[in-house]
């Protein structure tokens, strides 16, 4: 490569890259350093780059707003300072910017759209056969999810034992012919064999995953990118302080231009027994320094909750840990925390031999609609036994459970809502009920009833004597929405006796 590389132009939450030769002798990715600053009329941003391979040095860059820019690379990466120009455009259908918390409970695209969180779990699925990735991304185009989330490290776990597409760093692995069911929890952690150096990153790994973020993008779909696990045997959860931190700082330089991403600095991160709270506190610190554009971050538990307090903290992400109730928590933990709630972990539906992987597509889907009544969001996650072991929730490929259809259901209801989500509302205590998030405490002409496993014939409504209100039967399971009429004063509405049943009322007019 001899000159500097960009484009004339990107649109508004594109993704602006600039390339540039430097050194390539030593260690480039911890001997040299490379910043870019961007200056338009209403921003001006500084952002790392990164070494890419091959003698090239990468800087990029999310435009906020339409109009010129002017930008200047700088740095020990080379004796030479690199400037340009280009334009941010009018965004294209379906760009609507990053995600953002909206109203103190829910989301919004940065355009005001509303967000309203349908995600899933496919751990490593980008490290899985080309032809598996494709298949995997067919069906999340024809799926119901708008968020998935999935890690940047590969996994050592049940039903996880073969080797990756690829690694993040340069090295080789131990002999994974050595490992079976059998053996599997020995082999846990840094066994002897494995030959990474934590100071050089492969690129086309990360490479990879970029192209995964953007084929995601196309698609409408968040990326929610766990950065640290604890299910390994290469080492990558046991690198030491400085090594981290480059990581951290390596991948916020790469991905943190892409719209789509969220950060989820780790998936049980209390697991990770290598690491203290002042650890993940310091990694959220990188994080809220680096990423400029302030793309929405949470960890995720095991058992203990993190403290969703913490002002770093957008949205609580949180995994279930009674092994009964997961979203009949919801207005508990949005009273406690003041924040929108995402579980993204409330059992999975399949019938693997864990608890936490065997329930029924039909409680799954009571469990998204009782999130959703009480002013949360639920994530999915599949685990049907299969003979060649290809799990969703860990590599992808195809869905086998009644659940998602169901979800897909459920978001054109949510995205019917007016506003940008829903609130519990005080009811019945046998019911559980929502309201427009915007209106609570007010007459919100808009009312979600959830009944469950009940199974009533009929109930009784009052709102007020004034209004007229349209009522609609909603069968969650068997997805219809049928009309019951249009009452004022004290009303009742029929229902057919079975579970799963729920009842939208709006204001007429």
């Amino acid at each position: 490569m001899q000159e500097l590389e960009y484009t004339a132009s990107v649109e508004r939450w594109g993704v602006f890259e600039a390339a540039v030769p430097g050194h390539s002798d030593g260690n480039p990715f911890t001997d040299y350093t490379i910043t870019g600053v961007f200056t338009g009329k209403n921003e001006t941003k500084t952002v790392d780059g990164f070494y890419d391979g091959d003698g090239v040095y990468r800087v990029r860059f999310m435009p906020s707003f339409e109009g010129e820019y002017r930008f200047v690379i700088s740095g020990t990466f080379s004796e030479r300072q690199y400037e340009g120009t280009f334009t941010a455009t009018a965004p294209s259908e379906g760009n609507h910017g990053p995600v953002r918390v909206a109203n103190t409970y829910h989301f919004a695209y940065e355009d005001g759209k509303p967000y309203f969180s349908v995600g899933t779990t496919c751990y490593v699925w980008t490290l899985q056969p080309m032809e598996l990735q494709e298949q995997t991304l067919e069906t999340l185009r024809n799926g119901p999810f708008n968020k998935i989330r999935f890690c940047i490290f590969p996994k050592h776990y049940d039903y996880n034992l073969n080797e990756p597409l690829t690694y993040p760093y340069e090295g080789t692995p131990m002999d994974s012919s050595v490992l079976t069911k059998e053996n599997f929890w020995s082999y846990t952690g840094k066994p002897e064999g494995n030959h990474f150096d934590y100071k050089r990153f492969r690129p086309d790994h990360f490479r990879h995953l970029e192209r995964r973020v953007r084929d995601l993008m196309a698609l409408g779909i968040e990326a929610d990118i766990i950065v640290m696990h604890p299910y390994d045997r290469w080492g990558f959860s046991e690198m030491d302080a400085e090594c981290d931190d480059l990581y951290w700082n390596y991948v916020v330089a790469r991905l943190s231009a892409f719209r789509n991403v969220w950060w989820s600095l780790a998936n049980e991160y209390d697991i990770l027994k290598k690491k203290t709270i002042a650890d993940w506190e310091r990694y959220a610190s990188i994080l809220c320094e680096k990423d400029v554009y302030g793309h929405l971050r949470s960890i995720h538990n095991c058992i203990s909750f993190y403290d969703y307090s913490r002002p770093w903290v957008t949205h609580c992400s949180i995994q279930r840990t009674d092994v009964y109730k997961s979203a009949e928590f919801t207005d508990e933990w949005r009273a406690r925390y003041r924040k929108p709630v995402v579980l993204d972990e409330i059992a999975y539906e399949g019938n693997i031999q864990h608890g936490w992987g065997s329930i029924s597509g039909r409680e799954l889907t009571r469990r998204f609609w009782e999130a959703t009544c009480r002013g949360g969001y639920a994530g999915h996650g599949e685990t049907y036994l299969s003979p060649d072991d290809v799990l969703w929730w860990s590599h992808g490929g195809v869905l086998h459970g009644e659940c998602p259809p169901r979800l897909q259901f459920l978001r054109q209801i949510l995205e019917e809502t007016p506003g940008c989500g829903l609130a519990p509302m005080k009811a019945q205590w046998d019911e559980v009920a929502a309201c427009v998030e915007e209106s609570v405490g007010e007459t919100a002409g808009y009312y979600l009833y959830y009944y469950g496993f009940h199974r009533p014939s009929f109930r009784e409504y009052y709102f007020d004597d004034e209004h007229e209100y349209a009522a609609e039967v909603i069968d969650t399971w068997n997805m219809t929405i049928t009309p019951a009429g249009t009452f004022r004063g004290k009303f009742r509405v029929d229902l057919p006796g079975r579970e799963y049943m729920a009842v939208r009322i709006r204001r007429v007019g």
